[in-house]
């Protein structure tokens, strides 16, 4: 099952919309139904129940390494952003505090 993951998870992108990545299932999950038909597997039979329920495992396995790198990408950006701030911040020159006496 791992080289049905491998593919699924090369269809789909980070880059892509929710809405996109969710088509790319729906054809995956076409694809499994022709599949089925052509071995003439009944809907409710084990196999084809087994089957549906891999599919959909699958999907959910490669929408959580999706998840799991947007989410890294957003504290990585973050991280660089706190860095420029505190890099801008010991750049500027220290002010001695004016006396007025």
């Amino acid at each position: 099952m791992s080289d049905f993951t491998d593919l699924v998870a090369r269809a789909v992108s980070p880059a892509m919309s929710r809405e996109e990545r969710e088509a790319v299932y729906q054809v995956v999950k076409q694809a499994m139904r022709r599949l089925q038909e052509r071995e003439n597997l009944a809907p409710d039979e084990p196999r084809a129940l087994l089957q549906a329920h891999l599919v959909e495992e699958t999907i959910r396995d490669v929408e959580a390494l999706v998840t799991r790198y947007l989410a890294r990408q957003t504290i990585l950006e973050a991280e660089r952003a706190n860095a420029a701030a505190n890099a801008a911040a010991a750049a500027e020159p220290l002010t001695p505090p004016r006396s007025d006496a």
